[in-house]
């Protein structure tokens, strides 16, 4: 009894003492708050995924042609959160941004003067690549200079800059087209002058971040990382299940942006319907996420997860009855409370369940199966909603709760830091 009165007392403690949103964000480093800011500058700046059809159609090209060129960007993408995962523990997340952002520019610009459909269809796809290789690198700093206990509230601000600055991409994207007299020239180049500031932003606010072959330990590459620890991502199973719950969560998550409004239009049920339960959903995130965070950071992992995946599985279920307004905002609030729930503790959890050297990898690992999840699940669902209409329902819910159950059963709360493991950021690590 004295133990359990002991121990409550400690869980007590440990939620007095963590801080809350805006005390995490002071308290944070001079480099955590830049990767912050620049996640914002970043997806303000990401123009080009959003009108690159209406460009397109508008200089010709056929709407087939459009959407082809829309899906190689997002391959590019995947391909390019795996190449910046791979290559997280290498660059560093300064030498990560300044490559990124910088080939990022000068490929969004390029798009303007190709002479051929071959030519943009390739510069597309190698700015969704460029574009991405910087996000592993930049969430495993993030991670390393964040302390266990705050993990959690830090990767919420981090799902809060990129949910605002994709909010608001699309009004400033249309206020430089508008501006240009209905052209798309300033609104390219805007997007490629965004991301060189955010290249100069990264150049000053952050290190290299990579050892020097002088400093590397015997056994060990110049990038840090010994044979052992880079086979340590494979052989860790639990992992890999995870990976496969992100992926199948993923998969589900996508058909609330592609199946959903095919559906709608189909049943001939006023589009308004959809949008206002877009706009839902982006006000609820954005006003409740943080503030529940401040609530969820103390849960454990496995509930937070279950809870999550969960609900998301419950909003997909509920469309499957037969679809109108009421099914399609209640459906989309529940899953919305799903994501607001877990979506932080979901994203921070590799970094929690990494060896210190290996955050890079884990994290991108993650990326690489929800944006490849993001990237098949239209195709999927698209398919399923031609060959069984409204039945796609109850198939993509067995989808969610598949990756309820691996998620659950993934997590491994053992897995967070000891105190003599936690990771303490490096002289290189930090800004100058």
């Amino acid at each position: 009894m004295t133990e359990k009165t002991g121990a409550n007392e400690e869980d007590a403690r440990d939620q007095r003492e963590s801080p809350g949103v805006w005390t995490a964000f002071r308290e944070s480093s001079l480099a955590v708050k830049a990767v912050l800011a620049g996640v914002f500058i970043n997806r303000v700046g990401g123009f080009l995924q959003i009108f690159l059809v209406l460009y397109l159609t508008a200089e010709g090209y056929s709407s087939k042609d459009a959407a082809l060129a829309l899906g190689v960007y997002g391959a590019g993408a995947v391909v390019g959160v795996l190449i910046g995962g791979l290559l997280a523990g290498r660059l560093g997340a300064r030498n990560a941004t300044v490559l990124s952002m910088t080939s990022t520019a000068v490929l969004v610009v390029s798009v303007l003067y190709l002479p051929t459909y071959q030519t943009v269809l390739a510069a597309v796809a190698l700015c969704g690549l460029a574009s991405q290789i910087y996000r592993p690198a930049s969430a495993a700093l993030m991670a390393n200079l964040t302390p266990d206990d705050q993990q959690i509230m830090v990767f919420a601000m981090y799902r809060f800059a990129l949910n605002v600055g994709a909010i608001a991409a699309p009004l400033v994207g249309f206020g430089l087209y508008r501006v240009n007299g209905d052209s798309y020239t300033l609104l390219f180049w805007g997007e490629a002058l965004i991301a060189l500031g955010y290249a100069a932003f990264a150049r000053m606010a952050l290190s290299a971040g990579k050892a020097r072959a002088s400093d590397t330990k015997p056994g060990e590459t110049q990038s840090g990382e010994s044979a052992p620890q880079r086979s340590a991502l494979l052989r860790d199973y639990r992992f890999g299940v995870y990976l496969f719950a992100a992926l199948f969560g993923s998969i589900v998550y996508a058909q609330t942006q592609s199946t959903l409004p095919l559906e709608v239009s189909a049943e001939g049920i006023n589009i308004f319907w959809y949008t206002l339960a877009v706009s839902v959903n982006g006000l609820i995130v954005i006003v409740c996420e943080l503030p529940l965070t401040k609530i969820s950071q103390y849960w454990r992992y496995r509930v937070t997860v279950g809870l999550s995946y969960g609900l998301i599985a419950m909003g997909i279920a509920l469309y499957g009855l037969p679809l109108g307004p009421a099914v399609i905002i209640c459906g989309t609030v529940v899953w919305t409370m799903g994501e607001i729930i877990g979506g932080p503790a979901v994203f921070s959890y590799p970094a929690v369940a990494s060896p210190p050297r290996l955050r890079g990898q884990y994290i991108g690992s993650f990326q690489f199966m929800w944006a490849l999840g993001a990237a098949v699940g239209p195709v999927i669902g698209g398919i399923l909603l031609g060959r069984i209409g409204h039945s796609v329902w109850p198939v993509m819910a067995c989808f969610a709760v598949l990756s309820t159950v691996l998620g659950v059963w993934s997590v491994d709360e053992s897995k967070k830091s000891a105190p003599e493991d936690k990771a303490v950021p490096e002289e290189s690590e930090l800004p100058r």
